[in-house]
């Protein structure tokens, strides 16, 4: 199992990889110069500064807290996890619809109201408790609302990739070691630049990947936005979903 490189080290690479120094990315993030050298030395980032790397990196704050191994602040989780196997439904009808149904559904997504959080979130433990790039990868699926067999179903259909439900515990508990192939296919899923996700898990890509799909950036877009819906409302969702490509849900 990869051992953690630390935060630090995987900021320095970003860093070099995206010719940013460490003033530029300071005024980005809303921190102070300082608190950046004190990552990249290896002091472990706060909250507020990780916060405002995200938005300056433009990765979703919950991933950087992820790689950072961190815990994931109650307001980045999913709001309700029963509404999982709703949302793994929408995903794979959505990957299916013209660009047109990809935009409805995401509109009614993001018009649907906020609800209250009535119940903390709790992702599946992984065991044996494992701290290294397939327990990253797992965990950001996680927080995007995807159960064992949503992540089945969702890399299924999204993806070349077509494991079992159970694979994807076997993967997060550092079992089974990441592919180039696997690393491609979870990036696209979960939005993020598959050469970055690559660097940051140690898996050596032998060619640069093209970039995923319109259908795929839609699709994972829809899933991202999908986390703050309530079991009723992505259950609502699924039902347009399946009604836009003419089948009906029980």
């Amino acid at each position: 199992m990869m051992k953690h490189p630390g935060f630090g080290a995987m900021l320095a690479w970003l860093l070099d990889d995206r010719h940013l120094g460490v003033q530029e990315l300071a005024d980005r993030a809303g921190v102070t110069a300082d608190e950046i050298r004190a990552v990249l030395s290896g002091q472990s980032p706060g909250e507020r500064p990780l916060r405002g790397l995200a938005s300056a990196l433009g990765f979703h704050a919950v991933d950087l807290f992820v790689l950072a191994g961190l815990a994931v602040p109650e307001d980045m989780a999913p709001l309700d996890a029963t509404a999982a196997n709703w949302v793994a439904s929408t995903v794979t009808d959505a990957v299916r619809l013209p660009a047109a149904g990809r935009r409805e559904l995401l509109r009614l997504i993001r018009s649907l109201p906020q609800e209250e959080r009535r119940s903390s979130f709790t992702p599946k433990p992984l065991i044996p408790l494992a701290s290294g790039p397939g327990a990253w990868v797992i965990r950001m699926l996680q927080y995007r609302n995807l159960n064992w067999l949503g992540m089945a179903k969702t890399l299924a259909f999204m993806t070349p990739t077509n494991l079992s439900a159970a694979t994807y515990g076997v993967i997060g508990s550092g079992r089974m070691e990441l592919t180039p192939r696997l690393v491609t296919d979870f990036a696209a899923v979960l939005g993020m630049d598959a050469s970055e996700l690559a660097a940051l898990t140690g898996v050596i890509l032998p060619v640069k990947p093209p970039s995923p799909s319109p259908e795929v950036v839609d699709t994972a877009a829809l899933l991202w936005e999908a986390r703050r819906l309530s079991a009723d409302q992505a259950r609502h969702v699924s039902e347009l979903a399946g009604s836009l490509r003419g089948i009906s849900r029980p």
